[in-house]
């Protein structure tokens, strides 16, 4: 007797004429069938879109950078002239710059009697600070008005990622215009690094920073010291991770049989039960005509 493959068929086909088509098995197919096309419409909506994974570790994630943070800063004082404007930055490796001008714009305000200030410079990845004063000016004002508007401050790279809310510029519309013209301000930074990774395992390197703040006028033995707008800032030692990650295809595709294989299941035993039941009532019916 020759070899039949035949026999290991698990998937033995019924002849249709031994069948029995039912209104409620046509209902219940009907049914289970935009079932099945609604949760494969939802399983590939998540399959195709990407999911955001942040982790928290120790480290200095930016070792390239060769120890410098990028900053970008845009500030208003609308009055005080562009004249007395600058920018000083000191940390504590020892740098000490009064009136740094490289990669900086000053845009006079209010007919010449403001200052808007952009500038891009680096800073030390160590605690140290930068300050917006009258400190470089040739001659010092008697009075000078530190009132200001904060448009910009953020470190690093810009990340725009819609799923990623992080405080980024958290400095962005800080509005000082009604403080104590006289008065020095101190926003203490606390700057934490962050790295985003997308799908294709390029890295980019930000930092977020929270902020406390607080206003003085400040004196001296010889009277009263010349205000100014203070950064003071330090690095966190913890490192913020965001990962764009997508459902691997093999857990897509095991799902969708499931989805398809648990439907059918199901159904089938629905509508053998609900058959199954109908069929015993029309028994019942007929044993009560006999």
């Amino acid at each position: 007797m020759p070899f039949d493959v035949r026999r290991f068929d698990i998937y033995r086909k019924v002849p249709k004429d031994l069948t029995q088509p039912t209104y409620t098995g046509a209902f219940i197919s009907i049914l289970c069938c935009f079932f099945i096309l609604f949760l494969f419409l939802s399983e590939l909506t998540g399959f195709i879109a990407t999911e955001i994974v942040n982790e928290l570790y120790v480290d200095d994630p930016d070792k390239d950078s060769g120890g410098k943070i990028e900053v970008s800063l845009n500030i208003s004082l609308p009055n005080l002239h562009c004249d007395l404007v600058g920018l000083d930055i000191q940390d504590e490796m020892g740098r000490h710059e009064v009136g740094h001008i490289d990669n900086s714009m000053k845009i006079p305000l209010n007919q010449g009697d403001g200052c808007r200030f952009e500038g891009e410079f680096t800073i030390n990845k160590v605690p140290g600070n930068f300050h917006v004063s009258t400190h470089s000016a040739t001659a010092q004002p008697q009075s000078p008005d530190m009132t200001h508007n904060i448009h910009k401050l953020a470190f690093g790279e810009k990340l725009q990622v819609q799923n990623v809310q992080g405080a980024f510029n958290a400095l962005g519309g800080a509005n000082r215009l009604s403080s104590n013209p006289l008065a020095s301000h101190d926003y203490i930074l606390k700057i934490v690094p962050t790295v985003y990774e997308d799908l294709s395992g390029k890295q980019r390197f930000s930092y977020q920073y929270t902020v406390a703040n607080k206003e003085y006028v400040a004196y001296s033995h010889t009277g009263r010291i010349i205000p100014a707008i203070w950064f003071r800032y330090d690095l966190s030692p913890i490192t913020v991770k965001y990962t764009e990650r997508r459902q691997p295809f093999y857990r897509f595709v095991t799902t969708i049989c499931a989805i398809v294989g648990g439907t059918f299941t199901v159904a089938g035993i629905i509508d053998s039960c609900i058959f199954t039941a109908s069929e015993a009532w029309k028994k019942i019916q007929i044993g009560k005509m006999s």
